[in-house]
């Protein structure tokens, strides 16, 4: 990004460019003032003089002054045209090579001219007009100066907002701006801060949205601990029914039921972040095949290069088991594992991921396109939380040729060595 995109630079260059152009009008204003003043008392001594020597001409003594001059071949041409239309007038031009201010006038059939040195008063006007720069441009520079400074706070306050709303985003709900403000304060109200508003809505929301989820965590929790009791003696009770089919029927959906609940506190721990990784030395092509094998589902397994890897060898089997099974549930076969270093791909030949899910990540109860099956939406959602516990990067996608495709990348500063 270049610096001057920044909002630091575009507000201070802004105003510099403000203050140059007030600058700028204000010098020729001035300037014009100024050299309208000096020019017309040079004009009006030179009026003086061709008066009297007009006056002089008359009686004969014109000859006296040496600034007095009769048919002068220096004469500017546009004021000598004017003496020949029987007019008088001045203007600036040159006498023996230097600047001077002409004054002319009709005698008899001659012209009358008396000159005064105008080098003193170009001098003087040249002398304004560089006043007049060095003040614009040390107005300028101050000017600048207090625009970046200025610039800089605001910018400076925005970013460390933008940058806590990241912070959130990424889920730290404990993350605040933190700029102090009294809303009673009188002082707010005459003088209204919009950033620091900005700042305290982003704080507000932080706020509201952590006592929602941390609500909807209580409740998940409430719930999953209230059911397990009651089903845990439904299960008892339902073994003692007598055998056959409505036994079958009752002790299918009490245990889909318990197995609901289970997910549940386990989703409730993961959402408290009281769950802690017990690491070890783990080869990860070891793993995913008996990880693979615990799930007893029809899935190949290829290791293109194994890795020893350290983690929570407990965890990762609950996050393969559960992304084989929504696989195998969701999806169509065949279903491939490959491992290649630290990254563990599974795919399956299904109807692939719904564009949310691929977007936004699991969500719990959610189980997105009706084309990928039925079920409570739990399975992904947990596995991403032990995810998030081990520091693995899990990636939803669809492959080029058809299916979803899971993705996981175990950190590169967690690897020890290749086996």
């Amino acid at each position: 990004m270049r610096v001057t995109s920044s909002l630091r630079w575009k507000i201070a260059l802004t105003t510099t460019a403000v203050c140059c152009a007030v600058a700028a009008v204000l010098g020729i204003l001035v300037h014009n003032v100024v050299a309208g003043q000096v020019v017309g008392e040079v004009r009006k001594d030179v009026t003086r003089d061709l008066d009297d020597a007009v006056n002089q001409y008359q009686y004969g003594t014109v000859h006296g002054d040496v600034n007095v001059v009769i048919d002068p071949p220096e004469l500017p041409g546009p004021l000598r045209k004017l003496v020949a239309r029987g007019e008088t007038g001045s203007m600036v031009g040159k006498h023996d090579g230097e600047p001077a201010m002409w004054g002319a006038g009709p005698a008899d059939t001659k012209v009358l001219a008396v000159w005064l040195p105008f080098d003193q008063t170009r001098r003087r006007l040249r002398d304004l007009d560089t006043a007049i720069l060095a003040s614009a441009a040390l107005a300028a520079g101050i000017v600048a100066l207090a625009g970046l400074f200025l610039a800089d706070r605001i910018s400076r306050r925005l970013a460390t907002t933008a940058a806590v709303a990241r912070r959130i985003s990424a889920g730290d709900l404990d993350a605040r701006v933190g700029l102090p403000a009294d809303p009673d304060d009188p002082r707010n109200i005459r003088h209204h801060d919009e950033v620091r508003d900005v700042a305290h809505a982003l704080d507000s929301m932080a706020g509201s949205l952590q006592e929602r989820l941390e609500a909807e965590k209580r409740f998940t929790a409430d719930v999953a601990h209230e059911l397990r009791t009651p089903l845990t003696g439904s299960l008892a009770a339902a073994s003692l029914l007598p055998e056959g089919r409505p036994k079958e029927m009752i002790n299918d959906r009490l245990r889909a039921l318990h197995l609901l609940t289970e997910d549940l506190l386990e989703i409730s721990r993961l959402d408290a972040g009281v769950e802690q990784a017990e690491l070890s030395q783990v080869e990860l092509g070891r793993a995913v095949r008996r990880a693979v094998a615990g799930t007893r589902l029809p899935v190949t397994v290829r290791v293109v290069r194994d890795t020893v890897v350290l983690t929570d060898r407990r965890r990762l089997d609950r996050i393969l088991a559960n992304l084989l099974v929504n696989a195998d549930k969701h999806g169509k076969p065949p279903i491939e594992v490959s491992v290649e270093g630290p990254v563990v791909v599974i795919h399956d030949h299904g109807a692939g991921y719904p564009p949310e899910l691929i977007e936004q990540g699991p969500q719990r109860f959610r189980t997105g396109d009706p084309g990928r099956g039925r079920g409570h939406g739990l399975g992904l959602t947990i596995a991403a939380g032990q995810a998030a516990v081990l520091e693995v990067e899990l990636t939803f996608a669809n492959a080029p040729d058809g299916g979803a495709e899971t993705t996981l990348r175990l950190p590169v500063g967690r690897l020890v060595a290749d086996s």
